[in-house]
C-alpha cells in the first residue's frame, strides 16, 4: 500500500520518534528543534513527556511543550515541541540499555508508523534505539529496519545510507560476517540494485548510475579467491541491465568508493554492512542519513547509535538527525 501525501498541503509535517531515552536521541531531538538549520515544516514528536522535559533542563534548551493527542493538532510555530505523550514511562534509566526503555522505543515506533499510514503526517525520522534494550525487552527485531519492514509488512527494502558524497545500499544488513556468503545470491544482488533505483527515484536522480561492489578481495580476481562474484553477483548485474537499469560491476571493494566519491557514480550496492558503512562514516561521520528503501512510507534516521557514553551530558551532536529531517523532506515514493 502507497501512502499519498495530501496535495493541499505544502509544508511537510513530519512525525519524530525520540529513540532510546537513555541514549541521546531525546537530546538531539531538542537540539535539532532548536536550531537554526532546521528546514521549514511541522515536527511532531513522539515519546514521553517525563523524558523530554528532563532532557529540556539537561540541555538548557527552554522549548514550549504543547501536549497533543493528533498530528492536525499542530502548526508550523518556531520554538514549540507539540509532543504526542505516549506515558510509556514515569521514570527511566540512561546511559545503559533498559529493558522498559526497550518497550518505551517500540510504543514510539508504532505510533510514528500507525500515524503516517493513516496520513497524519508525511513521513518519519527515528532517533537511535539500542538492538540490547530491545532484546532486554523481548522483541526479535535486530533494529529498525527489520521492525519498520514488519509493522508495514515489506517484503523487498534494504538501508540505504546517505553522507554526501557518498550513498550507499546494502545487500545484508545486521548478521554476523560468516553467515554473509551464503546471503550473497543472485536474487538478493538484484532485488538491492531494484531498490538502488529505487532509491535513486526517491532523490530525484535520473538515470543513476548504479556501481555494485564484489564480495571477495579485487572482486575475486577471476574466482582465485572466490566465486561469488561469478556465480551470483555478474549474473545479477547482467539481469538488471538487461531490465534497463543502468548497473555495472562488481567492483573491486578497495576502489569502487573512490570512484563513488569522485562523483563517477550515484550510488554503491555493498554487500554487507561494514563493507558501506566505514567509507560513508570515514567522509561523513556526523551528518550520515539512514533511509529505508522499499517501504510504502518514507523513514529517515540518523546514521549513528545511542552513544551511551556521552548521553546526559548535554554534548551530543544533532547535525546527523538535523540532516534526516532534510532528507525526509526531500524524498518522494
Amino acid at each position: 500500500m502507497k501512502v499519498e501525501r495530501d496535495p493541499g498541503t505544502s509544508m511537510k509535517r513530519l512525525a519524530l520518534t525520540t529513540g532510546d531515552p537513555g541514549g541521546i536521541g531525546p537530546e538531539v531531538v531538542l537540539k535539532a528543534l532548536s536550531s537554526p538549520d532546521l528546514p521549514k515544516c511541522i515536527p511532531v514528536v513522539i515519546g514521553d513527556a517525563c523524558v523530554m522535559r528532563d532532557a529540556m533542563k539537561t540541555c538548557k534548551i527552554p522549548l514550549e511543550v504543547e501536549v497533543i493527542n493528533s498530528p492536525d493538532d499542530s502548526s508550523f510555530s518556531p520554538g514549540t515541541l507539540w509532543l504526542i505523550d505516549l506515558h510509556s514511562l514515569t521514570s527511566f534509566k540512561k546511559k545503559e540499555p533498559d529493558p522498559h526503555n526497550g518497550m518505551a522505543c517500540v510504543s514510539y515506533i508504532k505510533k510514528a508508523v500507525e500515524l503516517v499510514l493513516e496520513r497524519k503526517v508525511d513521513s518519519i525520522v527515528t532517533a537511535p534505539i539500542s538492538k540490547e534494550a530491545l532484546k532486554y525487552g523481548g522483541f526479535p527485531w535486530a533494529g529498525h529496519t527489520e521492525m519498520l519492514a514488519e509493522l508495514t509488512a515489506s517484503r523487498d527494502y534494504a538501508m540505504m545510507l546517505v553522507g554526501e558524497p557518498l550513498r550507499v545500499i546494502l545487500v545484508t544488513i545486521h548478521t554476523a560476517l560468516k553467515n554473509v556468503p551464503n546471503l550473497i545470491t543472485k536474487e538478493t544482488v538484484l532485488k538491492t540494485i531494484r531498490l538502488a533505483k529505487k532509491a535513486c527515484d526517491m532523490l530525484g536522480i535520473e538515470k543513476p548510475r548504479i556501481a555494485v561492489a564484489g564480495l571477495n578481495p579485487h572482486a575475486g580476481e577471476s574466482g582465485i579467491f572466490g566465486k561469488e562474484e561469478i556465480q551470483e553477483i555478474k549474473p545479477a548485474v547482467d539481469e538488471a541491465r538487461g531490465n534497463g537499469i543502468f548497473a555495472v560491476g562488481p567492483y573491486p571493494p578497495d576502489t569502487i568508493f573512490h570512484k563513488a566519491y569522485q562523483g563517477d557514480v550515484d550510488i554503491v550496492v555493498c554487500m554487507y554492512h561494514d563493507q558501506g558503512l566505514i567509507p560513508l562514516k570515514m567522509v561523513s561521520f556526523d551528518r550520515g542519513v539512514n533511509v529505508t528503501v522499499g517501504l510504502p512510507i518514507i523513514r529517515t534516521s540518523p546514521d549513528h547509535g545511542t552513544a551511551y557514553d556521552i548521553a546526559w551530558k548535554g554534548i551530543a551532536n544533532p547535525s546527523s538527525i538535523i540532516e534526516a529531517i532534510k532528507m525526509a523532506i526531500r524524498l518522494k515514493l
